[in-house]
């Protein structure tokens, strides 16, 4: 199950960004419910709200370390609850999608466009959901890691 989520999140996040890139013209916003979401298509060059704006290897950096660390506790998580395995597939499958718009387009494809909220992508939604399931159990879980 965990390869599974991991695959097709990915798959979901790089067909998406595939269609807007293809799709869109850079910039380009079109609404789906007026004044609240629209579908903008920007590269961000940074991580939130665009902060360390054009710091890719870092970036790539830490989507490599995430997959240590996974490799590491492998077994672990393999072997834990849903919210641990659910989460850190997300998790994973963000930072590599995102990872891999940062090494060929020096940037990721985001197009979400809430208005209240900076552009995000499915491989932010990843990783977001990811890590609140991952709090989620180490807050009620009484075991380590």
């Amino acid at each position: 199950m965990f390869y599974a989520i991991v695959i097709i999140w990915l798959v979901l996040d790089q067909w998406t960004k595939y269609y807007v890139m293809n799709h869109f013209m850079l910039g380009e916003s079109v609404p789906v419910i007026q004044d609240v979401f629209h579908l903008t298509y920007i590269i961000n060059r940074g991580a939130a709200f665009g902060m360390l704006a054009n710091q890719r290897w870092v970036f790539l950096a830490v989507a490599v370390l995430l997959l240590v660390v996974y490799a590491i506790y492998r077994k672990k998580v393999n072997n834990g609850p849903l919210s641990l395995r659910m989460g850190t597939a997300l998790l994973i499958s963000g930072a590599v999608g995102n990872g891999i718009d940062r090494y060929v387009l020096h940037g990721v494809v985001d197009f979400f466009d809430i208005r209240v909220w900076p552009i995000f992508n499915v491989a932010d939604i990843g990783i977001c959901v990811g890590v609140a399931c991952i709090v989620y159990y180490l807050l009620t879980s009484d075991k380590d890691l």
